[in-house]
């Protein structure tokens, strides 16, 4: 197979609207090739074929009608084998050089996620397969442990939640990340968390214990205050207001919360920028941080067809805006300016992000985390001490 025909398989073209000024003139839209029905309460249009696979496979109707028997996308959970847990970055723009994702994949099925291209490093699409098809890592507190008492590790926070979220609905069978709070909690380890689930208000009484000892913090994404476009954009995760109400329960717990303003997207929830700090405010919000919407790889295809169903009317003025900020690009992953971008669009999406967070009092003060309280976990064989 050609590369050509391999491209026109994983591509089709379609009938669409026309590009942006300044966009290749012979970029093929993506066709919605999975039926509405199918992919009924998922975030993502299509399943096409991860970019390391060497053929694709396009759904099509040979005359028989026999799309019409194919089943929906349902959700199913594979084990994920990985003997370590924490990953490690050199990444200069994020305050963390290490991290643990206690799920391959995520449920929510928010589509603009950055984290969706690592789904074809197993083989599978960073589309619905994404959403559907994950992996969950049982074993992730027994090897964290591990991993603690090994002689060399030095202890830094722990960022949980920066790929896929450690709260997502199958979190509440598996429970593997308060098994991994546990971990932690004993061994005296801060960690920071970000969500966009709910669910996190369960563990609050490991987290509260921890807070007293400045050993954990949460930071909340909340994304649009409207329900249509949040339950669009992301199907299944947390209601807005069920955000807020996480964020209020943990601040009264007196754990120190950040709300993310996640992602902001030019034309579409970036007018909503003083309402969420507004709000997440008055739930006793302290901090405030916003990030500017990535389209790495396949998830640039994935968010174009989703506008192209759900916005049609904002497609070219969406995309016009987003390579205002992005150099001329979909996508410029440059570090220090992939997280907030450039040109004057960008410039006044930051400086409405401070003038909001001035006016609520919010980033007065920074919550930090402590190594102070750290104690070795004791491995198996390990001679007591006698002092």
């Amino acid at each position: 197979m050609s590369p050509a025909s391999s491209h026109a398989l994983k591509h089709p073209p379609v009938t669409a609207p026309s590009e942006p000024a300044g966009a290749d003139s012979d970029f093929p839209e993506l066709a919605v090739a999975i039926g509405k029905q199918r992919r009924r309460g998922r975030g993502a249009q299509s399943n096409a074929s991860g970019r390391f696979e060497a053929e694709a496979r396009v759904a099509f109707d040979d005359g028989w009608q026999s799309l019409e028997e194919l089943p929906p996308f349902k959700t199913s959970v594979g084990v994920d084998t990985s003997r370590k847990v924490i990953t490690h970055n050199e990444s200069p723009d994020i305050g963390f050089d290490r991290s643990i994702n206690p799920y391959r994949g995520c449920e929510h099925g928010c589509v603009y996620c950055f984290a969706r291209p690592t789904h074809a490093y197993l083989g599978l699409s960073p589309g619905l397969d994404f959403e559907s098809k994950l992996f969950a890592k049982p074993e992730a507190p027994s090897l964290l442990e591990k991993e603690l008492a090994a002689t060399g590790y030095e202890p830094r926070m722990i960022a949980i939640g920066t790929n896929t979220d450690p709260y997502q609905p199958i979190e509440r069978e598996h429970k593997i990340m308060r098994g991994i709070l546990e971990v932690l909690e004993r061994a005296g380890h801060p960690v920071g968390i970000v969500t966009k689930s709910a669910l996190v208000v369960r563990d609050i009484d490991i987290l509260a214990r921890m807070a007293k000892r400045n050993l954990a913090k949460v930071a909340i994404s909340v994304t649009s205050l409207d329900p249509k476009l949040a339950r669009t954009m992301e199907p299944r995760a947390a209601t807005p207001p069920k955000r807020l109400e996480a964020l209020k329960q943990l601040s009264e717990a007196g754990i120190p919360t950040t709300v993310m303003v996640a992602p902001v997207i030019p034309a579409l929830n970036d007018s909503e920028i003083e309402r969420i700090l507004d709000a997440a405010a008055h739930a006793g919000v302290k901090e405030a941080s916003y990030v500017l919407l990535r389209l790495p790889l396949e998830v640039r295809d994935l968010f174009r067809e989703w506008l192209m169903a759900n916005y049609p009317d904002r497609y070219r003025h969406v995309f016009t805006l987003i390579r205002d900020m992005r150099g001329g690009r979909d996508y410029d992953a440059k570090w220090g300016e992939r997280m907030k971008g450039t040109g004057p669009m960008a410039w006044t999406i930051g400086r409405r992000f401070e003038i909001a967070c001035d006016r609520l009092g919010l980033n007065k003060r920074r919550s930090k985390l402590t190594t102070d309280h750290f104690a070795r976990p004791k491995r198996n064989g390990d001679q007591l001490s006698l002092f």
